[in-house]
């Protein structure tokens, strides 16, 4: 597991959060990385994807205008800010590289690797 993913934790509905997912090698500075989530009962979907000199992000439809990734290259640090939160947003947290969108498929994992532990995130009030 090269990207471990953190910040997760109970959060009332409109509030914020702000993940944070480190590299472990270099080889992924400049890969797209991207965040995933699970939650219970249903299948992982993709959240968010930026590339890897960060100048071009996708999002889900769902939490479009309310998360916002970017990418700290010294630090080979991914960040998810995550406003407004809502009670469906409530899932398993992880963040996987190299990731990719396309139109009608939202963001998409390609990678080998398996996926860390995630971080849990719980909105409820």
């Amino acid at each position: 597991v090269q990207l471990q993913a953190s910040g997760g934790g109970l959060v009332q509905p409109g509030g914020s959060l702000r993940l944070s997912c480190a590299a472990s090698r270099a080889t992924l500075d400049y890969t797209a990385i991207g965040w995933f989530r699970q939650a219970p009962e249903k299948q992982r979907e993709g959240v968010s994807c930026i590339s890897g000199r960060g100048h071009t992000t996708y999002y889900s439809d769902s939490v479009k205008g309310r998360f916002t990734i970017s990418r700290d290259t010294d630090k080979r640090t991914v960040y998810l800010e995550m406003n407004s939160l809502k009670i469906e947003d409530t899932a398993v947290y992880y963040c996987g590289a190299p990731c990719g969108y396309a139109s009608g498929r939202g963001v998409y994992y390609y990678g080998a690797d398996s996926w860390g532990e995630g971080t849990l995130v719980t909105v409820s009030s």
